[in-house]
């Protein structure tokens, strides 16, 4: 195989940095096209992680303190949230260059490890989550640090160093350093979002043990235990007992059971079905092509490879430019050296099928840099250092609704059998229309925080019945203790709150039914104290 130049190699990874990077930072801010709510979800976490609180034991989240922590520690620095998500991207391709450029110049023909390194610099420093809508979005930026690292684990376990060896045997330094990457790599997958580490565990041991990297496994093994013991240490074992707590909270919710298509979709919908069938494809011409360890190891990926797209909002195959990697590195010698064959095939097919996401991830921070501000309006507009993260002024402060019209008077009462709709919620004796919040969020909750401030309630506590309850970021309030700043199921924070909020029109009405009827069934004593056409007020005892 001829390997990579690793000057040349750093080269392109350095270049590919400062090229996206610059496009990142240069805008003074970050101008975000849509994802309000997860917008308000990431704050929420930032915010009370910077003030000190621990994700978990604190308050209520599925995804791994790791996910947040690059931006708390900017935050905490002084830096505004806006600024501080971006330079947090930036830090993290820091991070992950030396392992990159280590793992891809070892294994990697020149073009492939070009092709490699490229995307994993475009997944870390992109302003997109993915697909192909070109709207700008913070949201969901941890599924992407997530398949970076994977990548380069994965790599790492299903193609073995290209270095001489002796007796067969790993070299000592090789296998030490690469498993310090890999067990830091799976590590990172765990901290992050564990769904990653449950997909990936499995074939990267199994891969790393086929391929007769057997120190590189015990190192990464020692690695990832001392990592975890240093935690346990530092948090304390009840951090990862509330971690499991939290994920099984999620496995067991009716609010999300998973963000998209069902699975079924994922593996054989119009949208699907070409990636899934160049993917078993790719696995039985690398076993005809005598490559039989890469083709098992590879058919072990495919389930996890499924796994991560359905859970992931979007439901993206990230997993294509990574296959026909692995598909173009395992190529017999003789497609080298003719310029193709069917392995070629399918890999140039992987990365035609990639290709819509991959190029919104790519051009999506110059998208970002050309972006008219004047547009724009902060997600907090209160918030001092913090208005540097902003979205369409349109969408800021455009409050729209989705509401039912076969209501009562509307002339179409006669129909609203067939409409099928869930029951309207009820509680205290008020039953609340069909309707739900789909634009216009920053104004909607400043409304709702300056009518609470300026009625006396500044400085309490509140529960809002709602999806989100992020009231504390907009004014004088604390935020609630053991809440989840994205609503997954039961009552958490409600026992610490002062007062239940009831919007009249919340942003998901069949969330706000089942937080109604779990406080019914709590039977806790409520006292009406205000009524606004925005919300409901009750006191609790």
């Amino acid at each position: 195989m001829q390997k990579s130049n690793p000057i040349v190699l750093a080269g392109v990874i350095l270049g590919a940095l400062l090229l996206l990077a610059g496009a990142d930072v240069l805008k003074g801010g970050f101008y975000m096209g849509k994802h309000e709510g997860d917008a308000y979800q990431f704050i929420d976490i930032v915010m009370r992680m910077a003030q000190g609180e621990v994700a978990h034991r604190d308050f209520m989240t599925p995804i791994g303190a790791l996910a947040f922590a690059p931006v708390v520690l900017l935050v905490k620095a002084g830096m505004g949230i806006g600024h501080a998500i971006i330079w947090a991207q930036v830090l993290v391709a820091v991070v992950l260059a030396p392992p990159l450029w280590w793992i891809a110049q070892r294994r990697l023909t020149p073009l492939a490890a070009v092709l490699f390194s490229i995307v994993v610099m475009v997944l870390i420093l992109a302003l997109v989550h993915g697909e192909a809508q070109r709207s700008v979005s913070i949201s969901m930026h941890y599924n992407r640090w997530a398949w970076a690292a994977a990548y380069i684990a994965v790599l790492a376990a299903i193609l073995p160093p290209d270095v001489p060896r002796r007796a067969g045997s790993e070299p000592q330094a090789q296998g030490t350093v690469d498993g310090l990457i890999v067990g830091a790599a799976m590590l990172a997958l765990l901290l992050i979002k564990v769904t990653y580490f449950a997909a990936f565990v499995i074939p990267v041991v199994l891969g790393l043990v086929l391929t007769g990297q057997r120190r590189t496994l015990l190192i990464a093994l020692l690695t990832g235990l001392a990592a975890m013991a240093a935690l346990t240490v530092w948090l304390g074992i009840d951090y990862w007992t509330a971690y499991i707590g939290d994920l099984l909270t999620v496995a067991r919710s009716d609010i999300r059971p998973q963000p998209g298509e069902p699975f079924g979709a994922i593996l054989g919908a119009p949208a699907y079905i070409g990636g899934s069938l160049v993917a078993v494809a790719s696995v039985i011409l690398l076993r005809r092509a005598g490559a039989a360890t890469g083709g098992l190891v590879l058919l072990t990926l495919l389930p996890g490879f499924f796994y991560v797209t359905y859970q992931n909002f979007g439901n993206d195959p990230q997993w294509l430019p990574l296959l026909a990697v692995i598909v173009l590195a395992l190529r017999p010698m003789q497609e080298v050296t003719h310029g193709g064959g069917p392995l070629t095939l399918a890999a140039a097919m992987a990365l035609a099928l990639g290709a819509p996401s991959f190029f919104n991830l790519a051009y999506s921070p110059f998208r970002h840099l050309a972006v008219d501000t004047s547009k724009y309006a902060p997600l907090l507009p209160d918030g001092g250092r913090n208005t540097d993260l902003q979205t369409l002024a349109i969408r800021a402060n455009r409050v729209d609704a989705r509401v039912a019209l076969d209501g009562p008077g509307s002339g179409l009462e006669a129909y609203r059998a067939a409409a099928e709709r869930d029951p309207a919620p009820s509680f205290a004796g008020q039953t609340f229309p069909i309707c739900s919040v789909e634009l216009g969020l920053p104004l909607f909750f400043r409304a709702i925080a300056q009518d609470l401030a300026g009625a006396g309630y500044g400085g309490a506590r509140i529960f809002a019945a709602d999806l989100l309850s992020p009231f504390w970021l907009f004014g004088d309030f604390r935020p609630l203790a053991h809440a989840a700043p994205w609503y997954y199921g039961g009552l958490p924070g409600f026992d610490g709150a002062d007062y239940l909020l009831v919007p009249v029109c919340p942003i998901e009405q069949d969330v706000q039914a089942k937080i109604l009827d779990a406080v019914k069934a709590s039977g806790e004593t409520l006292t009406e104290v205000r009524r606004t056409p925005l919300y409901i007020l009750y006191a609790r005892g």
